[in-house]
């Protein structure tokens, strides 16, 4: 796990002191370490940069910039190569030597070898740039899932890139014009999908794909090399219930194996939820003595280390808890805006960060439950919106006039149109987003506001307006893409907006800010290939999400100790805003801008901000939105 940086600049105008500055900006990603490789001709100069956090190889051998042996390929890459070994070997077979013990010198090798066709070979999550002096192109790739972050900037006669926005502010290539088009999807969503980012001119590369830069002519070509919906769009399989569980825990136990392979001490981030549990469960078979970490919460009704610390002594686990305390969220929060150099509003960021800074004293690497979610079919939304979709009209409208009837008191009652096991701690968020969805007639519509629960009218009323035909081509191009029903078209919605965009962003950066590697098990591509494959009957099966996932797990595991209802990482952020942390929102958001571009109504939005201080809880996802936008702002655009 590092950072990388570099630039293409065929104006040959950038120097070694703009690399070493971009690069160094990246400290926290790499502390161990680093090095800049830096070169320039009549043609152009070229920049490429890293910071190294050691995992594998801790020797100076693993030091990049990446050299072939005869200097013509230097490669910087952040991320692992689980199954290295394996493809050592058989690039030995093929008459190859190596150096060091690294999965770096692996990659360069197996480009060399089988171009970009290198990257099928590869199990991990990686961003790689490569600079191949023979070809004269630059080659850049992103993993499958898009675990590893890599923004591009195309400049004028200029292309920037690196692991983190912040490394662009270091060069004066940059030019930091704010792309008003993303700010409808950062507003409804809480993030911005790839490939827009809050820039102009400046892209995420998307997951799976490869970009590759012709020095000679600048011409730059974009590759898909692998895409889930293939899968999806392939038969589903006709196999038994029990051979698909045997299938699933074969694969879960060879992808957690994996994300095991480390020189540095690896360790677990428990929650006691079913993905977390079932990952320690598993892995406790295979090692001894695994470290867990949980974060808790002084206020029960946030609190869940004590169900974590329960399973942790079941599985024998040497077991940490954190507890994270208001004055620790607020120093937090006002910290968000540099390690998230994006507009990012997703409050789970808050003691994901906490709990890295917290695990980093024990370990290196550490692993999370993100995807299982995305993977087994496990959001509360999926069910709810399954059976609103197959309601008549007349029912679904019955369910709209009782939304209204209800409007925000007595939110419980509506819990029980979930299953009992999906009565989750946070319904009324729930509620709030249930009663915004009934408003809509399309599936699409539905989930998109199922997704945000932030009405279009209220955006409006702020002044922020979108295309429909924009959100139909950036977030439902794969929901409106396979024929199957609404349960399929969600999961894999959610997987190519949701879970990269957002979920993997925050482990990331959260991970990254304490300068410990984050593994996501649950995201093996070997994993969503063959899930892909399995009927939804089998997914959600007796009204029950995560059942392929909670059949493996009470292997491991009495049913009675994990099944409870779901919550996740939910904090009293709503009610610190309105007290301790009123200073923020009265500085960002009620103040009074004067010769200032606000790309929003802010006048209008004052009624609204009001309303969320005087107890509107409706309002608490856009206000938070609009706080980690203007602070990103102050800290980024000024």
């Amino acid at each position: 796990m590092c950072g990388i940086t570099g630039f293409i600049d065929f104006k040959n105008t950038s120097t070694s002191e703009d690399l070493v500055s971009m690069t160094n900006v990246l400290e926290h990603r790499g502390p161990d370490d680093y090095d800049v490789f830096f070169e320039e001709n009549t043609n152009y100069s070229i920049g490429l940069g890293h910071r190294r956090l050691s995992i594998i190889d801790l020797s100076a051998n693993g030091k990049q910039p990446f050299f072939s042996e005869d200097k013509q390929h230097i490669l910087v890459f952040n991320g692992e190569v689980y199954n290295y070994q394996e493809v050592r070997a058989e690039l030995i077979t093929l008459g190859y030597s190596f150096r060091t013990d690294t999965d770096t010198e692996v990659i360069l090798k197996s480009y060399l070898e089988w171009g970009n066709d290198c990257l099928d070979k590869f199990i991990g999550m990686f961003s790689i740039i490569l600079f191949d002096k023979v070809k004269d192109i630059f080659f850049i790739a992103r993993d499958r899932a898009g675990v590893k972050p890599l923004y591009y900037y195309l400049g004028d006669e200029c292309v920037l890139f690196s692991s983190e926005l912040k490394s662009f502010h270091q060069s004066d290539k940059f030019k930091k014009e704010l792309n008003e088009s993303a700010l409808p999807f950062y507003f409804k969503f809480g993030y911005i999908p790839a490939p827009h980012t809050i820039f102009e001119n400046c892209f995420k590369l998307k997951p799976g794909h490869t970009l590759t830069i012709n020095l000679k002519t600048q011409e730059k070509t974009y590759n898909k090399y692998w895409d889930l919906l293939d899968f999806h769009k392939k038969e589903p399989f006709q196999f038994s219930e029990t051979k698909i569980i045997k299938d699933v825990e074969e694969l879960l136990t060879s992808s957690l194996k994996y994300r095991m392979v480390s020189d540095v001490p690896v360790g677990l981030f428990l929650s006691g939820g079913y993905d977390s549990t079932l990952m320690t469960a598993i892995l406790s078979k295979h090692f001894d003595k695994l470290k867990t970490f949980t974060i808790g919460f002084d206020d029960p009704k946030f609190n869940e280390a004590n169900h974590a610390k329960v399973i942790a002594k079941k599985l024998g686990t040497e077991h940490y808890e954190c507890y994270c305390r208001e004055k620790e969220m607020e120093d937090i929060i006002n910290q968000l805006p540099h390690f998230f150099d994006e507009p990012f509003a997703d409050t789970s960021a808050i003691p994901t960060i906490l709990l890295s800074k917290f695990a980093s004293k024990e370990v290196t690497v550490a692993l999370s439950g993100d995807g299982g979610d995305e993977a087994f079919a496990g959001y509360s939304k999926y069910f709810a919106l399954e059976r609103i979709t197959n309601l008549s009209k007349l029912k679904r409208t019955g369910l709209t006039g009782m939304t209204k009837i209800l409007g925000g008191n007595s939110v419980e009652m509506m819990s029980s149109f979930l299953p009992k096991k999906y009565r989750q701690s946070n319904i009324k968020d729930k509620f709030y987003k249930l009663q915004e969805t009934l408003s809509f007639s399309s599936p699409s519509d539905m989930f998109a506001n199922a997704s945000s629960g932030i009405s279009q009218k209220v955006l409006e009323s702020m002044g922020v307006k979108w295309s429909s035909d924009e959100l139909a081509k950036t977030y439902f191009s794969n929901f409106n893409a396979v024929d199957g029903d609404i349960l399929q078209k969600m999961m894999l919605t959610d997987y190519y907006t949701f879970m990269i965009d957002d979920v993997l962003v925050k482990t990331d950066r959260s991970t990254m800010s304490a300068s410990i590697e984050g593994r996501e098990p649950l995201i093996d591509h070997r994993l969503f290939e063959y899930l892909s494959r399995v009927p939804n009957s089998i997914k959600y099966k007796n009204k029950t999400g995560k059942y392929l996932l909670r059949q493996v797990l009470y292997k491991y595991i009495p049913q009675s100790l994990v099944d409870k209802p779901k919550s996740g990482f939910v904090l009293p952020i709503e009610e610190m805003l309105r007290k301790q942390l009123r200073y923020l929102v009265e500085k960002h958001l009620l103040s009074e801008v004067k010769d200032e571009k606000t790309y929003y109504d802010k006048k209008a939005f004052k009624t609204i901000v009001h309303q969320f201080l005087n107890g509107e809880s409706r309002f608490f996802h856009l206000v938070w939105r609009a706080l980690m936008f203007e602070m990103w702002k102050e800290k980024w655009m000024n």
